[in-house]
């Protein structure tokens, strides 16, 4: 089983995701990154679109997010966004 970390998506307003994930991939203004458990701490700026959250089960949830940041720390990713929303 690979290995898993915290994720949180944050809007300026609220809490949108938070959980266990082993893979996130979001647009940044370089372009798209992916992360995994283990990656390097990271600071990014996101560009507008999706940010894909692969859960421990292989599901994914899938928000959209804009204008903020993507943290990558130790054992957690964060998502900060002006803007964000769960897709549909």
């Amino acid at each position: 089983m690979a290995q898993s970390f915290d994720v949180e998506i944050v809007s300026a307003e609220k809490l949108i995701w938070s959980g266990r994930a082993t893979q996130i991939t979001a647009r940044t203004i370089e372009g798209e990154i992916g992360v995994l458990a283990g990656h390097e701490p990271l600071l990014a700026v996101l560009g507008d679109g999706p940010v894909r959250v692969t859960l421990e089960d292989g599901k994914t949830v899938e928000a959209t997010a804009a204008d903020g940041f993507l943290s990558v720390e130790r054992h957690a990713v964060r998502v900060v966004a002006r803007v964000a929303e769960l897709a549909a």
